[in-house]
């Protein structure tokens, strides 16, 4: 999948990867692969930066655990990013269904 085609869309994917619960950020990666079928293999520079952005924007909010006798930082919807992550939601099915009118099958006028 190109890098362009997520444009505008990342932080609504990263929303809802974390829509059923707090993920450190590999399982973040794991579940945007898992979900697209392997399309959105992203990398950490992509993935942690953006988290750290909605962390500041109040989207999500993280913590430090241990597990296995490692640091990791998990990350959680806030009430804001649920919300978010519903406005997202509902402006994708806006654009999905405007690209899809456009882009869909072509019908051809029925002639007599």
């Amino acid at each position: 999948m190109r890098a362009q085609a997520l444009k505008g869309h990342l932080d609504g994917m990263l929303l809802a990867a974390l829509e059923d619960g707090p993920r450190h950020g590999y399982a973040v990666m794991e579940a945007l692969r898992a979900g697209s079928d392997g399309r959105f293999d992203l990398p950490t520079g992509t993935i942690y930066p953006a988290l750290r952005r909605l962390e500041r924007a109040g989207l999500v909010c993280a913590r430090w655990s241990e597990e296995g006798g490692r640091r990791r930082r998990l990350y959680e919807l806030t009430p804001d990013g649920r919300r978010m992550l519903d406005a997202e939601r509902h402006s994708w099915r806006e654009f999905s269904a405007a690209v899809t009118a456009l882009l869909g099958p072509h019908q051809r006028p029925v002639t007599q």
